[in-house]
């Protein structure tokens, strides 16, 4: 079982330096954009094949990891950004680590359901970290997500 991972492993690493050296012109791109549209949200094409963008079929063709690194970078942005929005009065003075925590979470749970978390966003408000910490404990959350949640919490607590 090792050797197939360990083979397929390979077998994406080498798929992902032809697709580096492969660079499509932007007339060729012009033209597959205008055929496509772009569609930001998952939808179901044609043939019932989930897909986004400018027709990428997710189901037969998955990602690259080149996409999955930039659309994590995108995303990460994007919790920082809402975690400002959220914490705008305090998340400044928080220390590296602990902001850290806060994007991890905001990343995980999306705004919506951050919000929710409002004895824990009083207890950092207040810095009260230990309180904090056990906020993010005693929640369905930390059922879901287990370990993640128990080392966020331990670098809520200890900065």
């Amino acid at each position: 079982m090792w050797r197939k991972k360990k083979e397929k492993e390979e077998a994406l690493s080498f798929k992902e330096e032809v697709y580096a050296g492969l660079v499509p012109s932007p007339g060729l791109l012009g033209m597959i954009r205008e055929h496509e549209g772009c569609v930001l949200e998952l939808y179901k094409d044609s043939v019932g094949k989930s897909t986004i963008g400018y027709g990428h079929n997710i189901e037969d063709n998955g990602i690259t990891l080149r996409t999955a690194e930039s659309i994590l970078v995108e995303d990460v942005r994007k919790a920082m950004y809402d975690v400002h929005a959220v914490l705008e009065d305090f998340y400044p003075f928080l220390s590296i680590k602990r902001k850290w925590v806060v994007v991890d979470m905001m990343f995980n749970l999306g705004e919506s359901r951050f919000k929710t978390f409002k004895k824990f966003i009083k207890a950092l408000r207040e810095q009260d970290f230990a309180e904090a910490a056990r906020e993010m404990l005693d929640s369905k959350w930390a059922e879901q997500v287990g370990k993640r949640a128990t080392n966020l919490a331990k670098i809520m607590r200890n900065g």
